[in-house]
């Protein structure tokens, strides 16, 4: 008992100084502080090529891993109350939301079962993907993507090729689609949250979109007519997993009425300022999030309770999928935070010479870099803070940034958006989609096979777009 109690003293002494420890600076960080997330990059993408079977078992304890190698250096250097703080943030003002509303829109999307199964035809597909595009940007790319991944797999599971399929979906859905309003993709509710007209996407980056939904919706016709005309892509009648039965409807209707809901959700902690903030061991958290979160929470059990159970079983819903993305990103918002912190510093850090690469000679932001820069950086890195350090870097000033900045703006929006779809850890929806798609038997592309078919399909189209739209005068 003795023992317990220092041991409860000495956590009670211990919780002030995490309170009031500071961030991490990363102007006082060298690159090696790098090296845990860019090791958790290389084990998620070699991992599942390489020891596939320990990969798949063991995946959790490798970003622990990689998490320690991050916290434990962290501690002993900057001291432990520092670690632990940094811990605090990364979970409470992003993993948490993170996840809660990922979970939510899985539960909810998995718990919504169309009944019937239409032909796979490129018409068809074509369509499907045109449908989640514009979904995305009413109901975020996570939302549309859970709700249309399954009905899309169960079209063409008669068919022999459907990676590509699945590649496009994770081009268009997952990410190309949340362009044009805050609800779309996290940077642009950042951007919402930092002072963004809630319209000024929809006005500003509407052409550089289309550009990249009809070329992206037109390349896939074509692909898909291709492979849908060889005479050995369809399974005979006998083998099709799900018969073709143009009778349609849906199971867990009442999904749809708490999918609202979540965007309600989203929305509120957008446009309500409570004024109340409450501190988490050196991290303020706001109480209008603290309440969307809470409610999602409601949402997440309401789905569970209320869906019927077939309808689930329709869907052939289990937890794996959820649980890879969020151990995977649990490790990587650990791992992340000194990258972001010497970023963040702008040229007074070590990533100085990529800050210094948005900026001309005369001193005026170059369009063309801070749409590559922020692009590049959004495929490797959470895209939503990549955002936030670029919008600071030309100005933080959103008045000033909707205003003479816009084309800076709309080149910052346009790469964080679009260029999350060049990895599979670029946006949380790509990894999703992928973990849905090999759970129903498609063989997805390895990290690097998907960044291939990102090479092939997306940088030449970025080079065009940055070309007609972001090109100085």
């Amino acid at each position: 008992m003795q023992l317990l109690k220092k041991i409860l003293i000495s956590l009670v002494g211990f919780l002030p100084l995490i309170a009031n420890a500071a961030e991490l600076d990363g102007a006082q960080l060298s690159v090696w502080w790098g090296i845990p997330f860019m090791g958790l990059l290389v084990s998620i993408a070699m991992g599942p090529l390489l020891i596939p079977a320990f990969w798949h078992h063991h995946f959790g304890k490798i970003a622990l891993g990689w998490s320690a190698a991050f916290l434990i250096p962290c501690a002993i250097w900057f001291g432990l109350p520092l670690a632990a703080a940094g811990v605090v943030h990364a979970f409470m003002a992003e993993y948490l939301p993170f996840i809660i509303l990922l979970t939510a829109l899985f539960v909810v999307a998995g718990g919504i079962c169309l009944r019937g199964n239409l032909h796979g035809t490129p018409a068809l597909n074509t369509g499907l993907l045109a449908l989640g595009t514009v979904l995305a940007s009413l109901m975020g790319t996570t939302g549309a993507s859970m709700l249309l991944i399954r009905p899309l797999i169960r079209a063409n599971d008669n068919r022999k090729h459907a990676v590509h399929i699945i590649v496009f979906f994770i081009f268009l859905v997952a990410n190309a689609g949340g362009a044009l309003t805050p609800l779309g993709d996290p940077p642009l509710f950042l951007g919402f949250l930092k002072g963004v007209d809630f319209s000024w996407t929809f006005k500003n980056i509407f052409s550089e979109t289309m550009f990249m939904w009809a070329a992206l919706l037109i390349i896939f016709y074509f692909l898909d007519r291709h492979y849908f005309h060889n005479k050995e892509e369809q399974l005979p009648v006998q083998q099709d997993p799900t018969p073709d039965n143009p009778t349609l409807r849906f199971e867990g209707k009442f999904n749809f009425i708490l999918l609202v809901v979540v965007i309600g959700l989203v929305l509120m902690s957008g446009l309500w300022k409570s004024g109340v903030t409450y501190n988490i061991y050196g991290t303020p958290v706001e109480l209008q999030n603290l309440l969307r979160d809470g409610l999602l929470l409601v949402v997440i059990v309401a789905s569970l309770w209320l869906t019927p159970k077939i309808a689930r079983e329709g869907n052939n819903f289990t937890w794996e999928p959820m649980l890879e993305v969020g151990k995977l990103f649990a490790a990587i918002f650990i791992t992340i935070a000194p990258v972001i912190a010497m970023l963040r510093v702008g040229v007074h850090g070590p990533f100085g010479v990529i800050v210094e690469a948005v900026t001309g000679a005369d001193g005026q932001p170059n369009n063309m870099m801070y749409f590559w820069v922020t692009g590049i950086l959004s495929s490797f890195l959470d895209n939503a803070p990549t955002y936030l350090v670029f919008f600071n870097t030309a100005s933080g000033d959103a008045v000033e940034l909707m205003g003479k900045l816009a084309g800076t703006l709309a080149a910052i929006s346009c790469g964080a958006v679009f260029m999350g779809a060049n990895s599979y850890i670029g946006n949380a929806p790509n990894l999703m989609v992928k973990a849905i798609a090999e759970e129903r038997g498609i063989r997805m592309p390895s990290f690097f096979g998907y960044m291939a078919w990102a090479c092939v399909v997306l940088l030449p189209l970025f080079a065009i777009m940055s070309f007609i739209f972001f090109r100085a005068a």
